[in-house]
Formats: structure tokens, sequence, C-alpha cells
């Protein structure tokens, strides 16, 4: 293997063990709950799931797992729900 992929995939190992420097700003993802699917997004900031309950309350259990999972990459300011711990890695 060249020499500089080696770099390059022990770089992204190390990355991969420091979640804080990923900051998501946009994404979607489909969340299967329990008695349907979702559709769970976060853009600009904002929270938003097809779920009823999140139409009346601008939360909901899909986008409060969703931040759980992706922990420190989402900004604190824009978290919702229950306060991740300060050590807390997400992807563990």
């Amino acid at each position: 293997m060249h020499s500089s992929m080696i770099g390059k995939i022990a770089k992204a190992k190390q990355y991969a063990q420091e979640p804080e420097r990923i900051r998501f700003t946009q994404f979607e993802a489909t969340f299967r709950g329990e008695n349907d699917t979702h559709q769970i997004t976060f853009e600009e900031g904002a929270w938003h799931c097809t779920c009823h309950f999140f139409s009346d309350w601008g939360a909901c259990c899909h986008t409060m797992a969703g931040e759980r999972i992706f922990g420190m990459m989402i900004p604190a300011h824009q978290r919702q729900g229950e306060p991740l711990p300060v050590n807390y890695v997400a992807l563990r």
C-alpha cells in the first residue's frame, strides 16, 4: 500500500475517536419507530420530524434519539431533551 494512504488511514482512525471534530449543519434520515416510519431532519440548527407528536410539541422521541446518537456532533445550543454529558462519545 502506498505510504500516503497509510498515513490517511491512521489519521482517519484518530479522527474517528474524536467526534467533537464534526459538526452537522444538516442531515436527513429515515427513522423506523414502533408504529410507523418517520423522516427526521436537522437543518440550520433546527430539528423536524414527520410524526404527529413533533408537530404539537416541537420535539419527539425520534429527534431526541437522533440527538443522542450523534452526540457532540450537534452543537450544544441546538440540542433538545436531556443534556448529554461532557464526556459523551458518540458512535461507541
